[in-house]
């Protein structure tokens, strides 16, 4: 009995450590612009991508409806963050480098059965202004 329990624990710690592993991958992700301050009226200056052409990509990823779109700083990169409001009204924040274009990441807001708001984060895309 205490052997079995040992080699559960030690199935359990090895799948705690393999998730936390890939929570910490997902979380991070990087751009090709590094953001050196916070002053917002700067980023316009920093960004190589067009706003249209930062749209363009995230659309590619997810098909929809525009609702906003900003250069934004996320995790000291400069990326547009691009709303997008899918065909079965889900938001979609895709992040779209605003060096390379890249898609860095897509974030899709969902709401359960009570209409609570929760959060499906890093689909394993890449990440990328306002309109």
């Amino acid at each position: 009995m205490k052997k079995m329990m040992t080699i559960i624990s030690g199935v359990v710690l090895t799948a705690l450590i393999a998730i936390g592993g890939v929570s910490a991958q997902q979380a991070k992700h990087t751009g090709s612009i590094q953001v050196k301050s916070d002053d917002e009226a700067g980023f316009a200056g920093m960004a190589t991508v067009s706003l249209d052409s930062a749209i363009n990509a995230a659309l590619k990823q997810v098909p929809g409806k525009v609702l906003k779109a900003e250069l934004e700083n996320e995790n000291g990169y400069l990326v547009y963050g691009v709303e997008i409001a899918k065909a079965d009204r889900q938001i979609a924040d895709v992040k779209v480098d605003a060096g390379n274009g890249k898609v860095l990441k897509i974030e899709t807001d969902q709401k359960d059965n009570e209409g609570q708001e929760g959060e499906d984060s890093d689909n394993g895309h890449e990440e990328g202004g306002e309109r």
